[in-house]
């Protein structure tokens, strides 16, 4: 066990994290919820456990979700309409979630999460071959690059130096919340842990598309297993986000 597991205080709420920074709950526009009515249901239950703030983080990803500015923000405006419908007051905003490939652009106007930050992922498959010069180049243009979930690129399994490196660049790391739980495999949550061990962690999110994915959360939280494992981590999500 790591000395960032607290197993003394039973805490069944995410108040102590605030802000859920990468979500999937705009509707019917990426993988994640497939109608309004999941999306309300969602952010309703993700309120319920405690985060005060919740930013929805789409994929852009050309090939199957060509989504825009536009697109987003237009989604975003209805849900927030259809929250007050169904007498909800949430804080919501949006960003995106963008895979970084060959055709994956640098403009001036990528839609970013508050501060210009800029959540990027790459293929679980293989690294970008230079992902390094990608990182630089959004950096010139005053962006905060934040790399999602980096526990899950299996790639990075037996090479640590990839991490040490992005570190040295200056890229926030983005945690799973359900990676430490092992919901994704024996593998991702023991990069999980090694990556806690070595503090590189600097957000974490929901990472929430399906119903699935809410259930498993629910169990983590409501046991207070999530707080124990990660209660003590200096996450900084409201301190960048609220």
């Amino acid at each position: 066990m790591f000395s960032f597991f607290n197993k003394k205080t039973h805490i069944d709420h995410m108040e102590w994290l605030g802000v859920d920074m990468h979500a999937h709950w705009l509707p019917a526009i990426d993988d994640g919820a497939k109608d309004m009515a999941t999306a309300v249901n969602f952010m309703k239950s993700l309120q319920e456990l405690g985060f005060r703030k919740l930013l929805a983080t789409p994929h852009i990803f050309t090939e199957l979700y060509p989504n825009d500015r536009v697109i987003i923000e237009n989604t975003l405006e209805s849900t927030r309409q259809a929250l007050t419908a169904a007498s909800l007051t949430i804080n919501t905003d949006a960003g995106a979630e963008y895979m970084v490939n060959e055709d994956f652009e640098i403009t001036n106007d990528l839609v970013c999460l508050p501060k210009k930050h800029i959540l990027i992922e790459m293929s679980y498959i293989s690294e970008m071959p230079n992902i390094e010069q990608i990182i630089f180049n959004l950096q010139v243009k005053g962006y905060v690059v934040v790399l999602a979930h980096p526990e899950r690129y299996s790639f990075y399994q037996d090479k640590h130096q990839r991490f040490h490196r992005f570190k040295e660049m200056g890229v926030l790391f983005q945690l799973n919340l359900l990676s430490i739980s092992g919901y994704y495999g024996k593998d991702v949550k023991r990069l999980a842990e090694y990556l806690l061990q070595k503090k590189y962690y600097d957000l974490a999110g929901t990472d929430l598309h399906h119903d699935k994915h809410l259930q498993a959360l629910k169990l983590e939280i409501q046991t207070g297993r999530l707080y124990a494992k990660l209660g003590n981590v200096d996450f900084k999500n409201m301190e960048l986000f609220f």
